[in-house]
């Protein structure tokens, strides 16, 4: 029986055949015409089924997300710390993932105004300041959020939902299965638009190869270089710093025995499949077993530090490639919206891409820009986890320390 090829080698084929069709039909002469009335289509119904899934996950998870706080509450202090750390590290992630896609951008490394979308015009060129912001993000209507895919309002609506089951209790129980039956299939319908990524990229890389030439993929490799400048700075300056200050462990320390852990997420691209790694070596550096037991498991699912340094540069460039500059107030924007998002969409497959799309709709850049970017979308996936799972054993060194610190308290006592 023939063995299936896995989706990241499909999607792999079909950006290389796009290419290739793409670089054939810009030599050929109505070639880019062709791409465009018979192949884009495709990819456009792609985009369509993305924009669509968009709203239920990112409402269903982050739901779900904030009714597994309960089990946090159960664990005490280890719960809520863990939880801080990862939320502060994922807003870290995200200056430094706008700090150098923006200074990629001010050196013109990254390209300005390709006009791939015919009398495009960004509506949200001008941003509000922060006080209309802030009143905007309420809702007043949530269906016309829904409808909108307001993704901040949908956001709020999520924080306000969850918030109330958990303190409903036992009379929200109802609700509570609603969430998870309601979930689990729009989890299959996801899994289903994911598996039709090949369709997606092949169609609208040819498209934009045919339309735009070969720079593109030189542009490519520039915002691949700069999410991983971004997510070693992060890793150096961020992980180690905090092992160094909490954990009381070296940088050198730290990375020698967190490598193992490091060097299997970046192959298989699972911070799940990594967890016994990361386990032995978390518990090699000094970590408290039943903590590390604790924080690990739930790093795997909300830390997203490696996806937020990644929606950041991305977003920045795909704006760049429409044109468009973000201002203070919207780079503020896309940090409140990846860092509250990790809290619930971090376990969805295909969770990097759907955050994508949820940032972009929030920044009001065209959707379909998405499908230049997902096609290498596998490279960014390796230092993404490979960071994630970083941030995991940092934390569990740091949670370790300061659990330590309060027995010790306590002891005093």
């Amino acid at each position: 029986m023939k063995k299936k090829l896995s989706l990241p080698i499909q999607i792999l084929i079909a950006l290389i055949l796009g290419i290739v069709v793409g670089l054939i039909c810009a030599a050929i002469p109505g070639g880019p015409d062709f791409t465009a009335n018979y192949l884009k289509p495709f990819g456009t119904i792609f985009v369509n089924l993305l924009k669509f899934i968009v709203v239920p996950v990112v409402l269903l998870s982050m739901i779900q997300g904030i009714i597994s706080m309960e089990d946090m509450k159960k664990v005490g202090s280890v719960g809520w710390k863990t939880v801080a750390f990862f939320l502060c590290t994922t807003a870290i992630a995200c200056v430094i993932g706008l700090v150098l896609g923006n200074a990629f951008n001010a050196a013109g490394l990254f390209p300005k105004g390709l006009e791939l979308a015919e009398g495009q015009v960004w509506e949200k060129a001008t941003s509000a300041n922060f006080m209309d912001t802030l009143v905007n993000i309420f809702p007043t209507n949530m269906w016309s959020s829904f409808t909108a895919a307001n993704m901040l309002q949908v956001i709020v609506i999520a924080l306000f939902l969850g918030g109330s089951i958990l303190a409903a209790g036992e009379k929200a129980r109802l609700i509570r299965d609603f969430v998870d039956s309601a979930y689990a299939v729009i989890e299959k319908l996801m899994t289903f638009i994911i598996s039709l990524s090949p369709i997606g990229v092949f169609t609208m890389m040819a498209w934009v190869v045919a339309t735009q030439g070969a720079q593109i993929i030189g542009n490519l490799a520039l915002v691949l270089l700069c999410a991983y400048i971004a997510y070693a700075i992060h890793a150096i300056c961020v992980y180690s710093v905090a092992a160094k200050a909490f954990g009381k462990i070296s940088p050198v320390k730290f990375f020698k025995g967190a490598f193992p852990a490091m060097m299997f997420a970046f192959t298989s691209t699972s911070s799940a499949a990594t967890l016994p790694v990361s386990t032995e070596c978390a518990n090699e550096l000094g970590a408290d077993k039943d903590v590390a037991s604790f924080v690990l498991p739930l790093g795997s699912t909300i830390n997203m530090d490696g996806t937020a340094i990644y929606q950041c540069v991305a977003t920045i460039f795909l704006a760049s490639l429409c044109g468009m500059n973000l201002t203070l107030g919207q780079m503020v924007t896309v940090v409140v919206t990846a860092t509250l998002a990790s809290i619930g969409t971090a376990g969805v497959s295909g969770a990097g891409m759907i955050m994508l799309a949820m940032v972009l709709t929030a920044m009001g850049i065209p959707v379909d820009m998405i499908m230049i970017i997902y096609g290498v979308d596998r490279l960014f996936d390796m230092g993404r986890t490979c960071l994630n799972v970083t941030g995991d054993i940092s934390c569990s060194l740091c949670v370790t320390q300061w659990e330590a610190k309060k027995a010790l308290k306590k002891a005093a006592k």
